[in-house]
């Protein structure tokens, strides 16, 4: 049974001296460092200034803003790894808040390993995670169902799909965050035009962006449903959570701006089938589409945006990763409070007006 608890480290103290470096992220990254420096660790966060929040946070103990004109990896790099070969930060345990920041860890992680304290990630698995097609890949090569989806190359590749795809569909981004940088949007839906799906998916590709077309599931936001865990270099979980969407803004294909703690055995089990399968280790949440079976959508392999749901609810995955790569591992843990559920007040408002445009809530 999932119930609420205590936190899994309140029965006893524990060893606190290890200080945590966040890289990026936005909503994670703050929840993350609240949790942890009220636990008494020292956070330390590298963002960029305009979204990640966590470096205006009274919890963070110093703070590194990437500057202008100059790339994440790029000063991260330096900020780690300078060329005089001593960093003030050795030492520390680094966690992935974006996208950006696991390929770059899974880019330079031999030569960050003999400072700082990584995850058990595996870095050819952290590249096909960000990769949407190769997750898909991965899915179907194991017996994970997931939609149907076409790679475009070319724009020569766009007519050979003309009989084949079926709308609505999705053209999709093979990594999201350079899709976003490029053209300030995650993807575009094609609701029933295949000369706008030719438009959309040229104007990708003319940018050198790496795409796929995949169809659109059937179903509402609510379908939504995610496992997280973070699995150890001996294969073993070390926690189990789930939740559903109930909404996201845009609807249909934003980020989830409503999302509530629930218990899905079965959603808990394909995820542990798809990681098993590969061989994954590390932090991840699978997230899956039921319609009317279980589909993949995608993996995040790191916290994901609503972080702070699964610390309301008793399942603080960043303290049970932190104390079991400081050392400090926990028992297995399997039990969260249900039914909780994470707001951002505006966007579901606007989710709410979409909504009662279309006749779907009153």
């Amino acid at each position: 049974m999932h119930k609420a608890r205590r936190s899994p480290t309140s029965p006893s103290p524990f060893d606190t001296s290890t200080p945590v470096l966040l890289l990026g992220g936005m909503e994670n990254s703050l929840a993350i460092t609240r949790n942890l420096a009220r636990h008494g660790i020292t956070v330390r966060v590298s963002g960029l200034p305009n979204s990640c929040w966590a470096l205006r946070s009274r919890y963070c103990h110093q703070s590194f803003a990437v500057p202008e004109n100059v790339s994440s990896n790029d000063y991260w790099k330096e900020l780690l790894l300078p060329a005089s070969g001593n960093s003030p930060l050795h030492g520390h345990v680094i966690f992935a808040c974006n996208d950006e920041a696991v390929e770059f860890l899974a880019d330079l992680r031999d030569a960050l390993a003999p400072h700082y304290i990584l995850d058990d990630f595996d870095p050819e698995l952290q590249h096909a995670m960000l990769d949407k097609q190769k997750t898909l890949e991965l899915a179907q090569s194991i017996g994970v169902a997931s939609p149907r989806f076409w790679k475009l190359s070319s724009i020569k590749d766009i007519e050979k799909i003309r009989n084949e795809v079926a709308f609505p569909a999705i053209v999709k981004p093979v990594h999201s965050h350079k899709f976003l940088q490029l053209l300030n949007c995650k993807l575009f839906i094609i609701e029933q035009d295949f000369n706008e799906l030719k438009e959309k998916a040229t104007l990708a590709l003319a940018r050198g962006l790496e795409i796929i077309v995949v169809e659109m599931l059937p179903g509402p936001d609510t379908q939504l449903q995610s496992y997280s865990t973070y699995i150890d270099h001996n294969g073993k979980p070390l926690f189990h959570f789930t939740k559903r969407v109930i909404r996201r803004y845009p609807i249909g294909f934003g980020g989830g701006c409503y999302h509530i703690s629930e218990w899905f055995p079965d959603v808990a089990e394909l995820g542990k089938k798809f990681f098993a399968g590969i061989g994954f280790h590390g932090m991840a949440t699978i997230e899956f589409k039921r319609s009317p079976d279980l589909k993949i959508i995608e993996v995040n392999a790191r916290f994901s945006a609503p972080h702070e749901l699964a610390i309301r609810c008793g399942m603080p995955m960043d303290l049970i990763v932190y104390r079991h790569l400081t050392g400090q591992p926990l028992s297995e843990q399997t039990e969260f409070e249900q039914f909780r559920g994470l707001l951002a007040p505006m966007q579901d408002f606007l989710a709410f007006l979409q909504l009662r445009k279309k006749g779907e809530m009153t």
